[in-house]
């Protein structure tokens, strides 16, 4: 599908898919935007941590309770199960603990692989 230059520059934008190469979902959204030619910018979470910026604009969207991946390996070793702890806190100091990926456009944000987010918010290039 084509859109006019108009319509891109108003209507749609890019997507910024935050998450790690190691994550089978992180990787599924990357897959869907290289396919369907969808403009997206990659966060790799090893790579670069996110500024207070970023988190806050997350958090807006989503309590840090919800953003913590309770079936992670980290948060298993850590035994994040048995003690108490701030969540938000923690994120902040430990990224593993992030269910990923993270989808953000024009102020809308998702966890997981959401294909239809991807789709009515990503810019065909």
């Amino acid at each position: 599908m084509s859109f006019p230059l108009w319509y891109k520059a108003v209507c749609l934008s890019m997507v910024q898919i935050i998450g790690t190469k190691k994550c089978p979902e992180t990787r599924k959204a990357l897959r869907f935007c290289r396919e369907r030619s969808l403009e997206h910018q990659f966060v790799d979470l090893a790579q670069r941590s996110l500024s207070d910026g970023e988190w806050e604009s997350i958090f807006r969207h989503f309590s840090a309770e919800e953003l913590i991946d309770e079936n992670g390996a980290f948060y298993r070793k850590e035994g994040y199960a048995w003690r108490a702890f701030d969540a938000k806190e923690e994120l902040m100091a430990h990224w593993q603990l992030l269910r990923t990926p993270v989808l953000r456009s024009k102020g809308a944000c998702r966890v997981g692989c959401d294909t239809a987010f991807l789709l009515s918010h990503g810019a065909a290039s």
